[in-house]
């Protein structure tokens, strides 16, 4: 992927300026599939703008408003959900702490263009993830995190869940996952997804061995 094009979406991301963002996007998108350059520019351009709220250069509004952007612009170039959706077994997502929607955005998109219906827990702490999971009998549960400290809160809802549901499968994924290939072996999960495609992956596999 061109450098500059990653330059020129990170600093309309920072600017908060959805046109030029949008005009960006939709230029890339005459020349790859979509999910293609959703990987190639905008998950690397959001990583790149968390760490630099990590690192205390941005403030989280600006981290916040690129997410909301570009969850916004994700809704607007991704296929509409079919309307026959798999019901069974019960699939929840959610972001763990953190404000960073746009993998969720994505992966909830996607599955619900491929005919699966699942529940958007929205962002959570471990006590109202654990709760809403319970309470929802959910069967699948993906767990998106883009900060070291929230991903390791997922080894106290993976613990808590598998107390009271020995069955349910966890699914995680973001940045932490990518960085160290292990941690979701840690964090006691099931299955991560290092990038969108392998989350998707993750998810048919288990819907196919839990239906």
């Amino acid at each position: 992927m061109n450098s500059g094009i990653i330059e020129q979406f990170e600093q309309a991301l920072l600017a908060m300026d959805r046109i030029e963002a949008q005009r960006i996007l939709t230029r890339a998108a005459t020349k790859q599939q979509t999910l293609q350059y959703i990987e190639d520019i905008v998950v690397p351009v959001l990583e790149r703008i968390g760490l630099k709220w990590e690192q205390g250069h941005i403030p989280l509004a600006q981290i916040y408003m690129s997410g909301r952007i570009c969850e916004e612009l994700i809704d607007s170039f991704l296929p509409e959900a079919s309307p026959e959706r798999i019901s069974h077994p019960k699939i929840a997502i959610a972001i763990l702490d953190d404000h960073h929607l746009l993998g969720k955005s994505i992966i909830s998109s996607v599955l619900r263009a491929s005919g699966v219906a699942l529940e958007d827990f929205g962002t959570q702490d471990s006590d109202g993830l654990v709760e809403e999971t319970l309470k929802k009998d959910i069967d699948i549960l993906l767990i998106s995190v883009l900060m070291l400290a929230s991903a390791h809160h997922i080894t106290d809802v993976v613990a808590r869940l598998k107390e009271q549901k020995p069955s349910i499968r966890l699914i995680v994924g973001g940045a932490p996952f990518r960085f160290d290939t292990e941690l979701w072996r840690t964090v006691g999960a099931d299955a991560t997804g290092h990038n969108t495609n392998e989350a998707i992956q993750a998810t048919w596999k288990m819907i196919e061995e839990l239906s």
